[in-house]
């Protein structure tokens, strides 16, 4: 056999070890996952709220109680979350929302929310509903609006 054949069935060798290690690591995260979201579903509970304001901000500077950021797994610690602080009733908290939902919660508004601990999992408008914000464009639909003529917001 070649050199180059050898080399080449070593680094196969090598890609499929990492496959099945990384299929058993992935099945075990999906486990805990899925635990750690039915023990969120047993403690939710609904909340009415004041959104005072919300961003995008590492884990370090969110204002979180100490005690969340030690117990946070290190290698999250450098990711940025999205914080949300929000005046339940006469106090004022610091809370993570969803990224699912990050994007729906008004800023400045009531809103009714479903939480467990300081985890914000769902948003539904008290006057009405929420206002949806406006997709976010694809590269391809940039490239294909700017051709046409377009803007590429989308707008006229």
């Amino acid at each position: 056999m070649s050199t180059f054949v050898k080399v080449m069935l070593v680094i196969l060798v090598i890609l499929i070890i990492a496959l099945i290690v990384l299929y058993f690591v992935g099945k075990r995260l999906q486990k805990k996952q899925e635990a750690s979201q039915a023990q969120m579903e047993a403690m939710k509970q609904s909340v009415s709220m004041l959104i005072i304001d919300k961003k995008m901000l590492p884990l370090k500077k969110s204002g979180l109680p100490q005690i969340v950021i030690d117990q946070t797994p290190w290698m999250m610690r450098r990711s940025k979350l999205p914080i949300v602080k929000a005046k339940v009733g006469p106090r004022i908290m610091t809370l993570v929302a969803d990224n699912n939902i990050f994007d729906q919660i008004p800023v400045k508004k009531e809103v009714r929310a479903t939480v467990s601990g300081i985890y914000i999992m769902d948003v539904k408008g008290i006057r009405g509903p929420l206002e949806q914000p406006p997709k976010k464009q694809s590269l391809w639909q940039k490239a294909k609006a700017m051709v046409s003529g377009k803007s590429a917001a989308g707008g006229k």
